[in-house]
């Protein structure tokens, strides 16, 4: 009788081959993590280095480390950005926060995603808070090294900003959402730099400046900056001349501003003269021009007469006297005739303006289009000089 053949054993060994390289890679990377979350301290002490030289300085009253395994999560508790504007005064404001919370993948250190917990004051140098400000979701977001970022964004949902004076906060600020995004088209940060901006402003309104801006508006702005040498710290004079000698210009690329039924839209490019004025024109297209002309109160200036300045804004040269002896004689003319030519008053402004355009075309409605030019400080509308700037240097 024959003995029943011999079954060899299976080897084990391979079966534990799969678990024992997940443990290995599982322990690498820990290794790996916690290297370098220990590094963490080294790395925001670097990078504070070097913002402190661009007078920006970032203190943590409480700093902490999480995220595991995939995330660096860098919690900084009570922080105090202190910033020191670019100005030949060199004028200094401290702001002080909740909370930052700083988020980087740790297979992707070159995205940061940072989060604000409000609320925020901002204060000069040794004096009480002038600003506060809240909001319900605050972030911002960076591309690139940390050296050298390619891509700066900041977004607020619900951004309240109130100013302050005698411990009593006043609205100054108020959006739906709020975004800025800053891009780096060409050069580097150190030599011939060209940045693209744009702004998004979403039922916003700015109070306590002009009864315009204090009603709700949304606005789309982008805008493409050349002539900037570096982005060093320095007086902001000093950096204008550097971009007056280049050549450099400011040129809108897209400019929308809505409120209600009033459109804006305006393209085109400004420079600086070697006064330091600005200098260029940009064409504009107004959909609902004369209620604009309603909005900014012309009719209430006419109504007790018309001051000097009003008449300087539209007609320089012309006497205010001789504005209110006109319409006074209207008066004594046929009573109430005066008042009939202060109703009017926007109708004829408009008019005026509409001679000075073009009948066009916005997104399907009627509007005018006109050039606003800047020359020597001086923005005018045609002939009709509306505001004077002063220099930048």
């Amino acid at each position: 009788m024959q003995s029943p053949p011999l079954i060899p054993r299976r080897r084990l060994w391979p079966v534990f081959v799969m678990p024992g390289l997940v443990v290995l890679a599982a322990l690498a990377w820990s290794g790996f993590w916690f290297y370098a979350a220990s590094h963490v301290d080294e790395k925001f002490d670097g990078w504070r280095s070097r913002e402190a030289k661009s007078g920006r300085v970032y203190d943590c009253g409480n700093r902490s480390v999480a995220g595991f395994p995939f995330r660096m999560e860098v919690s900084c508790q009570n922080p105090v950005v202190t910033l020191t504007s670019q100005t030949a005064e060199q004028t200094q404001l401290t702001a002080r926060l909740k909370d930052i919370l700083v988020i980087a993948q740790v297979y992707d250190p070159t995205k940061i995603i940072a989060e604000f917990t409000g609320p925020a004051t901002v204060a000069s140098r040794g004096e009480t808070p002038s600003f506060a400000a809240n909001w319900t979701i605050g972030r911002a977001s960076a591309a690139g090294l940390p050296t050298a970022p390619q891509r700066v964004s900041l977004v607020f949902d619900d951004p309240a900003v109130d100013r302050i004076s005698g411990g009593t906060q006043m609205p100054f600020v108020r959006a739906k959402h709020l975004e800025l995004h800053t891009r780096l088209l060409e050069g580097s940060l150190s030599a011939n730099p060209v940045v693209e901006t744009a702004l998004q402003f979403q039922s916003g309104s700015l109070q306590g400046l002009h009864p315009v801006l204090a009603e709700p508006f949304d606005a789309d702005i982008r805008a493409m900056l050349r002539g900037l040498k570096d982005f060093a710290p320095k007086p902001w004079p000093v950096r204008f001349r550097e971009i007056q000698a280049a050549g450099g210009r400011l040129d809108f690329t897209q400019s929308r501003v809505q409120q209600g039924e009033t459109i804006a839209v305006a393209a085109g490019s400004l420079g600086l003269t070697a006064n330091g004025y600005l200098d260029g024109e940009l064409t504009m297209t107004v959909v609902g021009l004369e209620k604009i002309v309603a909005q900014l109160g012309i009719d209430k200036l006419l109504s007790d007469g018309v001051p000097q300045s009003a008449v300087d804004r539209v007609a320089p040269g012309v006497n205010a006297q001789d504005v209110n002896k006109v319409i006074g004689a209207l008066d004594r003319i046929i009573p109430g005739l005066g008042n009939v030519a202060r109703k009017n008053a926007n109708a004829g402004v408009v008019a005026g303006i509409n001679m000075l355009g073009q009948a066009s075309t916005l997104e399907g409605k009627p509007a005018r289009a006109f050039p606003l030019k800047f020359a020597e400080g001086v923005i005018s509308i045609g002939p009709l000089k509306i505001a004077q700037t002063p220099p930048l240097f």
